[in-house]
């Protein structure tokens, strides 16, 4: 018996030969994708239009730091299945990518028709292009004087201060109480996040409590001075939990204890905002006899979304009115992206799996493209930032956000970056009020023309899977690999004609490029073109990859390494299989290489250089995984 599995062994009927002729060209696809899925098309661009008009909540140093160097990487195999909510797009009677007969086609079966085309139109309008966009940026303040522009009589604290460990950030802490007890009486308030990520944090925070005490010459016995710093301690997750009760002490082994008691919450939610203005005012008291205030919030997580909308300029305002500092020892935020996702292996199934857990963005709003041109980022790229929320409150509230660099081990994507302070400096991100950013960001046309590509293309916005989430795994069996490639050779079509209009309205507000004076648009537009032509040419590459398997199938063992066969995996690396392809990808090698030139030791260079490295050619390999274990009752999956 064959220790080998072949697809060429299993004659499968494709209706997808069935079809007539149509025109070729880019009005070709148009018209080869039929009456079905152009009313697909446009009734979910129509929801995509309505939503845009709603207030939508986001999904969202070493003075020298040497980059590390980007090395050459390639699509890693996908870990995680698809997930149930994506939509189902219906394959078309044709054969999207190819003139030749695909997989299971009989003699009797008319030749399938030609290949659509890029829209090559693109490639000889990129300096060419006409502005039919009058911009009103000219004369207006850039983000950066609206953020450098403080009232008088306010200061604004350090929204990002980066500490190599925790011994570092309590040693900096110290620092800080040690100056605020020199004014007075202090109440330090800990405020632990409930995660099971964050118990070895909180040990380790535990251990390290005598320093904070002994840097300030206290100790334990009861006498004059022992109450010049009071210590309280709580924690949050589903619920806010106050585990010194109402009354601060200066005894270690108290707070110890305290620190101990913090629970693991399972709910994965995490009220951030919430339990810092309930910490607050539960504390706040103290401060009205003269006792000053200090808040450490200690997490890895942004927190949850909708309870940061609704609470933080609250927590903010109760800060500020019991002039409590808020400082934050927390991770760095994922650039551009609101998760990052934790690789967790099933102790009983043996399954891995990816757990989402909120971890930016650096910004009110996302900048960045939340695909990465096939489906949904599973990336934790370094942004340079800290979490939006957690700046924010350590900025309004003259704290302090320490932004611990180390990168977890099971942190999925993870490419650290180290920057130089003074390249970032330019691209600091506006840490207004949500508010304030997204009211500004109508007056800048280039904003908004950023923003609603962005929000067009993202994967987690509802309505708009079908078009942007393309399928990674395919299945073993050969009738359910037809139907899968067919399926998405469909959804890569619709793909291929947003992004091309994306890119020709990106072309013509070239511009408004020009007429931005802030650092950062400039640099986000750079990002954004380049990736919406890269993207182009993978997606072609990809639908061609798909036609050419069917073609010739590949071999794989059932089982390698004590592993085994579960599907075939869709990957990217330097071997392009069409010229249709090339203009685009010498294209977008020019525009990555501009960004990395144009905006050195940035993340927008980083994140040029990556897509650089990936390869623009698709191929597809054999995916194998431990064998999953079957057992009744298993331990529910951990929500991070």
């Amino acid at each position: 018996m064959s220790n080998t599995q072949q697809f060429g062994t299993t004659t499968v009927e494709d209706d997808a030969a069935e079809s007539l002729p149509v025109a070729t060209g880019f009005r070709g696809m148009l018209h080869g994708f039929g009456a079905t899925g152009v009313s697909m098309l446009i009734h979910m661009l129509i929801l995509l239009s309505l939503a845009l008009i709603t207030f939508d909540n986001p999904v969202q140093v070493i003075s020298q730091i040497l980059v590390v160097p980007t090395p050459t990487i390639e699509d890693p195999p996908v870990e995680i299945e698809l997930e149930p909510e994506v939509e189902i797009v219906q394959p078309e009677n044709v054969a999207l990518f190819t003139a030749a007969p695909a997989m299971g086609m009989t003699s009797n079966t008319p030749e399938a028709i030609s290949k659509p085309k890029l829209d090559q139109t693109l490639v000889a309008k990129a300096n060419t292009s006409k502005i039919s966009i009058d911009a009103p940026t000219v004369a207006m303040p850039s983000s950066m004087s609206l953020i450098a522009a403080v009232p008088d009589g306010e200061v604004k604290g350090e929204s990002r201060d980066i500490v190599d460990s925790y011994q570092q950030a309590i040693d900096r802490m110290s620092q800080e109480l040690i100056w605020m007890v020199d004014k007075g009486p202090v109440l330090a308030i800990w405020c632990f996040d409930q995660s099971e990520s964050m118990k070895d944090d909180q040990k380790e925070i535990r251990d390290r409590i005598d320093n904070v005490y002994e840097q300030l010459g206290l100790d334990d016995r009861v006498g004059s001075g022992s109450d010049a710093l009071l210590t309280a301690v709580t924690s949050y997750g589903e619920r806010f939990i106050d585990h010194t009760q109402h009354k601060p002490t200066h005894d270690r082994a108290k707070i110890r204890g305290a620190i101990d008691a913090v629970p693991i919450d399972r709910s994965g939610k995490e009220m951030m905002c919430a339990a810092v203005g309930t910490a607050i005012t539960t504390y706040r008291d103290l401060t009205r006899r003269g006792r000053q205030m200090a808040l450490i919030l200690v997490t890895d997580e942004s927190g949850d979304t909708g309870n940061n909308d609704v609470y933080m300029e609250k927590a903010i305002e109760v800060a500020k009115a019991a002039k409590c500092k808020i400082f934050v020892l927390g991770r760095e935020s994922v650039f551009g992206y609101p998760y990052a996702y934790i690789r967790w292996n099933h102790p009983q199934t043996k399954r891995t799996h990816w757990l989402q857990v909120d971890r930016g963005p650096e910004t009110a709003f996302p900048e960045q493209l939340q695909t990465d041109g096939f489906r949904r980022r599973h990336d934790a790229f370094s942004s340079g930032f800290g979490p939006y929320e957690q700046s924010r409150m350590a900025r309004e509230t003259n704290g302090i956000f320490f932004m611990l660099p180390s990168v977890e081990t099971n942190l999925v994507g993870a490419h650290k970056e180290k920057y130089e302070l003074d390249a970032l400096r330019p691209y600091r991100p506006d840490l207004r009020a949500r508010v304030e950013a997204f009211a500004d960001r109508k007056q800048f046309p280039l904003r908004t023309l950023i923003w609603q590509v962005i929000q067009d293309l993202n994967p987690h916005q509802k309505g708009a899977q079908q078009a942007v989430e393309l399928r990674v795994e395919f299945s073993t069996k050969p009738p359910e690999f037809v139907q899968q490639v067919r399926q998405e050779q469909a959804k890569a079509k619709m793909h291929l004609q947003y992004m091309a209009r994306a890119e020709k309205t990106m072309l013509e507000g070239k511009k408004l490029r020009e007429q931005e004076a802030d650092p950062r648009w400039q640099a986000n537009y750079d990002l954004t073109l380049a990736q919406l032509i890269a993207y182009q040419a993978r997606v072609y590459e990809y639908g061609v990859a798909l036609e050419e398997f069917l073609k010739n199938p590949k071999t794989a063992a059932p089982m390698k390494g004590g592993k085994v066969f579960v599907h075939w995996d869709i990957y990217t690396n330097n071997k392009v299989r069409t010229e249709d392809a090339k203009p685009y990808i010498e294209r977008a090698k020019t525009l990555f290489n501009e960004v990395v030139s144009t905006h050195p030791g940035s993340p927008w260079a980083a994140r040029a250089k990556w897509e650089l490295a990936r390869g623009f050619g698709v191929d597809l390999r054999a995916d194998y995984h431990t064998p999953v274990v079957d057992v009744k009752n298993p331990t529910p999956i951990p929500k991070l």
